[in-house]
């Protein structure tokens, strides 16, 4: 088998792997109706930090899961191809400090979903090209950009019932990791159309032009689950929705 096909096969095998498992709690949850919502995350509440961990496989509804199916598993397959050796610290860390940020600066309402790590790769992907000033990977900046841009609207909070949190904390955190990784990872500048040979992976990791991956869904990546019940001393009745 072609390298970098087989490089291709294996970068999608974690993500399909993480999808999948996604998927199998939404289908459990929405056919047994266990209102796993209240497993999400709730700011600044000792019972909500378990969200930190659960929130990001509770969706709450299949729009919603669609929604933020496709861009999950293209921008992790992205991650673990181009970045193989720092993909699972980047979506560890994605994965996590965006979920403490949002625990710390979130309304009070359940947040759940995986739009946080979303952002998070996004804004990894498309910071970490032009810090390195590297054409190839640059190519993948601008390729992000231009599937993900209209979701920039997302860390605003323009729509009362969406985690704008989770969104911004996710960005912030993918950003500062494409800084802090910035001479680690693929270095060096080659025309990302002359292709990228895999000699010297030890110190520089491979690079290639991806394939175009088609249309993406931007309407919906968070949705904040319903609110605390007042005899629990969290959300105000004007937050419920």
């Amino acid at each position: 088998m072609d390298i970098a096909v087989k490089r291709l096969y294996i970068s999608m095998f974690f993500p399909g792997v993480f999808l999948l498992l996604i998927w199998l709690i939404f289908l459990v949850d929405t056919s047994l109706k266990l209102d796993l919502v209240y497993a999400g995350l709730l700011p600044r509440k000792i019972s909500g930090l378990q969200g930190i961990l659960f929130g990001p496989f509770i969706h709450g509804g299949f729009k919603h899961i669609v929604a933020n199916s496709i861009p999950l598993f293209a921008l992790s397959s992205l991650l673990f191809y181009f970045y193989r050796n720092l993909s699972f610290k980047v979506l560890i860390v994605c994965y996590l400090l965006s979920g403490i940020i949002v625990w710390l600066i979130g309304r009070s309402s359940y947040h759940v979903g995986a739009s946080g790590i979303i952002y998070g790769l996004a804004g990894f992907l498309f910071a970490s090209g032009l810090i390195r000033k590297h054409l190839g990977l640059m190519a993948i900046s601008f390729l992000v950009a231009f599937q993900y841009g209209s979701m920039i609207w997302g860390i605003f909070p323009l729509e009362e019932p969406v985690s704008w949190e989770s969104h911004f904390a996710g960005l912030i955190t993918g950003v500062g990791l494409a800084w802090f990784y910035r001479n680690k990872g693929p270095k060096g500048s080659r025309l990302f159309w002359q292709g990228i040979g895999f000699e010297n992976e030890a110190e520089n990791e491979a690079e290639s032009e991806p394939d175009s991956v088609d249309d993406l869904p931007w309407n919906e990546y968070e949705i904040e689950g319903p609110q605390k019940k007042n005899s629990d001393n969290s959300p105000e009745d004007n937050d419920k929705k």
